[in-house]
């Protein structure tokens, strides 16, 4: 129960001060002419979905979840009742896989209220001109690089001679590089070589999404030695996404006290939350209203931190997307 220190919000009844701004969002077209669909399988080496997360049928979200297409015209509306400022737009992979078409044209046409995240194959050659390309036309806010996954968590693309070369276009004009770790067991495995990368190119904020999906089962929720070395690291940022949200219901892990541990470890000023509409099943505000319900173990000034100012502080400069 929220103490009366930091009683629960209500999305329908936020007051004006309370801000919040997505840090992941998902957008889908729904003019399939214009931007056609090419959808991608998993990959082989990603662990299973329990059942009622990312939107999978079944758990304790029902046999008939919500799945609802976030085209653009659609989320605008969306986020205005959920008193959403702004979001970061994030390429859908399964969808479109490295045409980044939807999220630039989205980006451009409403740049106060979305930062793009454009996604890229980490081993292509062409990829660090093309990063280029996005900062000097459309004011790219990050990217998303993805390569082949190893059975055992590891990201051999990560620091390959190629990406580097992305790594380094990314740090010279001062963007976000965003990574996701899907592995059994969590992201630990990655986190070495995460930790080096961040040292190495200071001018980039490295953006870890869902938290890199620690294993919940000790007593910090997964946030064990292995993730100690995240936080000694200021460029590090982390997202609390509807993914993680997920989880927890599916397991019976209380989620805001996940939330007190990671806030614990890495500080408010360093977690961001993200709806990760598009992926995750649920309504818009359905999202929103999760994740207000996380932060009760918060202080006001964390939960201000985590809604709103650490990914607007991340992914938007001076008011405008980066």
């Amino acid at each position: 129960m929220p103490s009366p220190q930091h009683p629960a919000l209500s999305v329908d009844g936020l007051a004006p001060d309370v801000k919040l701004f997505d840090s992941h969002a998902h957008l889908v077209a729904d003019d399939q002419s214009r931007y056609p669909r090419n959808p991608m399988k998993r990959s082989p080496n990603a662990p299973p979905r329990l059942p009622g997360v990312v939107g999978l049928p079944g758990g304790a979200h029902g046999p008939n979840p919500i799945n609802e297409v976030p085209d653009v015209l659609r989320m605008l509306p969306w986020m205005k009742a959920a008193h959403v400022e702004g979001a970061v737009a994030v390429q859908k992979r399964m969808v479109y896989r490295y045409d980044n078409s939807y999220i630039l044209d989205s980006s451009d046409a409403y740049p106060q209220i979305f930062s793009a995240v454009v996604i890229l194959d980490a081993e292509d050659e062409g990829t660090p001109a093309l990063v280029r390309s996005y900062i000097e036309k459309h004011d790219l806010a990050g990217v998303r690089l993805f390569g082949g996954r190893e059975a055992d968590g590891t990201m051999p693309w990560l620091d390959s001679p190629r990406a580097l070369q992305t790594w380094a276009v990314a740090n010279e004009y001062g963007i976000v590089m965003d990574i996701e770790v899907l592995a059994a067991g969590g992201g630990g495995p990655s986190v070495p070589a995460i930790v080096e990368l961040a040292k190495r190119f200071v001018n980039l904020r490295v953006v870890l999404d869902h938290m890199l999906e620690p294993e919940i089962e000790d007593e910090n929720y997964g946030f064990d030695a292995r993730y100690a070395p995240l936080a000694t690291v200021p460029n590090i940022f982390f997202k609390f996404t509807s993914i993680n949200l997920d989880i927890y219901r599916e397991t019976s892990t209380p989620a805001h006290e996940v939330l007190r541990a990671a806030v614990n470890m890495f500080g408010a000023d360093r977690i961001m939350w993200g709806s990760d509409i598009g992926t995750s099943s649920g309504t818009y505000k359905d999202m929103v209203q999760r994740m207000l319900d996380a932060t009760i173990l918060l202080t006001p000034e964390e939960r201000h931190a985590v809604l709103y100012e650490t990914g607007k502080r991340v992914f938007v400069k001076d008011g405008a997307p980066a």
